[in-house]
């Protein structure tokens, strides 16, 4: 049979013809839309009762579309000095832009933006108030004109057009209104000034934008109190909820505060601003006449332990970061660096040998022949004995390190007296500052050589902030104290103060008599004529100064440099010598020139100051007593 017939026989079988064609398409049609009907109600019915589509919530979706959130930024605590004067504190900074677009229009349609034919007057506004030249805003201007004539929304003015104070941008907003302009608008940014510019700046540091494409996300500290104190200082940021429309626009009387900002606490420090900045113009000429390596100063309390002033050199402007550059001092010298110490450290060896029973001032020892031999080492005098025999106070003022040798070798000859002395006074541990960074320093090695060098300053480590608290030692009848800067944290909202209390470190490391004794030979070393090694140098009108210097080695990759004046020179003073108010520490490293008056061109004008208005003060409180 052909393939013709087969086909025909099949349709005829199968009763195939176009009306029953139609009555089946018919029937499955209407069966499908009757399932599909069904289908679709279950599932609206579904998306109606759960009010999800595929996990995702369809309220909240609709809630988004019309609900709107933002952040209430903390303001960030102040700090300031004991006296409540301000270090550093909140402000804004803004950034100027243009908008170009003609759709951008007020009310009746007025022009808010920059039409092309004001921008040589808008370049001008710009060139007057900002570092922005006249040529560079217009170059920006029309940078946002097309070719086509065609215009971009709005245009930037590059770094120039930043960090523009609010005083500037009412100026700028001023001129803009006496010439009936539109166009130029401002940005906040949230900033830190810092009024005292280079003013103890590596202790209380800065800080810079928490995200370096986004500083609405706020600040955060870089460096020193900033840093150390940063979660204390931010604060907590708040939110806001609110109904907006389809435009993204709060709907008036829809905004709720659901949580509140919690500014930050106000830092109150130990710094007297006026003796601080003091500080900061001398030590500026004696760093130009000079030119050390680095400088360091600190001048505290000697009662409390208290720091007055605090600075270094090289140093930096926290508010315009001039002088943070790739050759800057990132570092607090002050606690992060260890230093060999020298002759300062003779104190506390003499100190250690009164305690001990070994120290008798009028007895004069020996100056070997050819210098006092540890081993393979050999240990001379600055003046090689020249000056004759001495006793051990003259030892004490003309700096001699065979004195201090003898003392040390007298305790002990292995050292391990002495050792326990240093650990006494707080050598080799970190005096828990709280300041990132901080040494703990570097106690001599375990062999008796190095303990004896360590008597007069070599083969030990120290920080500035260990000298200062094991002055406090002497200056204060034996009772060691730990160095302080920060005076009370103060909570704004809530007025409650933490305030710093006076912590005393350790038991009593020598007697009061030993500590008396020390600073009346300190006294020797600037009124003793024939031994006094800084004689007529260092002085304070109507007081007498205790004071010892110091002029240490400065390792190299090959042992101690040998250079003229490769030196960490140093002084300490405590004033009055009988009853101490005040410790000053200097020290200047590998200056290019020295004279032995460098040091006191800042402590002499310095103590001066801080005496006279102690002296003040206590005329007034009798005043007012009366």
């Amino acid at each position: 049979m052909s393939i013709k017939n087969k086909i025909k026989n099949f349709v005829k079988k199968k009763n195939l013809n176009p009306m029953n064609n139609r009555k089946k398409v018919g029937i499955i049609l209407f069966a499908t839309s009757i399932g599909l009907f069904f289908l679709f109600a279950f599932r609206l019915t579904y998306i109606v009762a759960v009010g999800k589509v595929a996990g995702v919530s369809l309220p909240e979706k609709t809630a988004n579309l019309y609900q709107g959130s933002s952040v209430v930024k903390a303001k960030r605590g102040a700090i300031l000095d004991r006296n409540g004067e301000v270090i550093a504190e909140d402000a804004t900074s803004y950034s100027v832009y243009a908008i170009l677009s003609e759709t951008y229009l007020g009310e009746e349609n007025k022009k808010l933006y920059a039409q092309k034919k004001d921008f040589q007057t808008l370049a001008e506004i710009l060139d007057r108030n900002t570092e922005l030249t006249k040529d560079e805003a217009l170059g920006f201007l029309n940078s946002g004109v097309n070719e086509d004539g065609t215009v971009k929304f709005q245009v930037e003015f590059g770094s120039k057009g930043k960090d523009i104070t609010l005083e500037t941008r009412q100026k700028i907003e001023d001129e803009l209104k006496q010439n009936k302009l539109a166009g130029l608008y401002f940005e906040g940014h949230p900033a830190r000034i810092y009024p005292n510019g280079v003013f103890a700046s590596h202790f209380i540091g800065y800080t810079d934008s928490a995200d370096a494409e986004d500083d609405s996300k706020g600040l955060i500290g870089k460096m020193g109190i900033e840093k150390s104190y940063n979660d204390i200082l931010s604060g907590q940021d708040g939110k806001i909820d609110y109904e907006k429309d389809v435009y993204g626009n709060p709907l008036p009387g829809t905004v709720a505060s659901e949580k509140k900002a919690v500014d930050g606490k106000d830092i109150y420090t130990t710094l007297d601003t006026r003796i601080q900045s003091r500080l900061e113009s001398l030590l500026d000429p004696v760093v130009e006449e000079f030119k050390p390596e680095d400088m360091t100063a600190m001048l505290m309390k000697a009662k409390t332990g208290e720091i007055l002033a605090m600075s270094q050199r090289p140093s930096f402007n926290p508010e315009t970061k001039e002088g943070l550059d790739k050759d800057t001092v990132w570092r607090n010298i002050l606690v992060e660096d260890k230093f060999e110490p020298g002759s300062t450290m003779k104190l506390f060896t003499a100190a250690a040998a009164m305690q001990e029973g070994k120290f008798s001032p009028n007895t004069t020892f020996t100056y070997p022949a050819g210098g006092y031999k540890l081993d393979d080492r050999t240990v001379n005098d600055h003046d090689y004995g020249a000056v004759g025999p001495l006793t051990f106070r003259q030892a004490i003022s003309w700096s001699s390190n065979v004195g201090m040798l003898t003392l040390e070798q007298a305790m002990d000859p292995t050292g391990e007296v002495w050792k326990s002395y240093l650990e006494k006074f707080g050598f080799g541990k970190s005096t828990n500052s709280g300041l990132a960074g901080e040494s703990a320093g570097e106690l001599p090695g375990d062999n008796w050589v190095d303990l004896a060098m360590s008597s007069f300053g070599q083969a030990v480590s120290v920080t500035n902030f260990q000298m200062m608290q094991a002055y406090t030692a002497i200056a204060n009848d034996g009772s060691m104290l730990k160095p302080q800067y920060i005076s009370k944290i103060v909570d704004k909202d809530t007025g409650e103060e933490k305030v710093t209390q006076t912590e005393k470190v350790g038991q009593p490391v020598i007697t009061p008599q030993a500590a008396s004794d020390i600073r009346t030979y300190m006294v020797d070393t600037v009124e003793d004529p024939n031994y006094g090694i800084a004689y007529d140098v260092y002085s304070v009108p109507g007081y007498h100064v205790a004071a010892k210097t110091g002029t240490a080695q400065i390792t190299g990759e090959n042992g101690y440099m040998a250079g003229l004046t490769d030196y960490t020179y140093s002084v300490v003073e405590m004033v009055p010598a009988d009853n101490p108010e005040y410790i000053l520490y200097l020290t200047m490293k590998k200056p290019q020139t020295y004279t032995r008056e460098a040091l006191a061109k800042i402590a002499n004008p310095l103590m001066k100051v801080v005496m006279d208005s102690m002296d003040s003060e206590s005329t007034e409180s009798v005043d007012a007593a009366k």
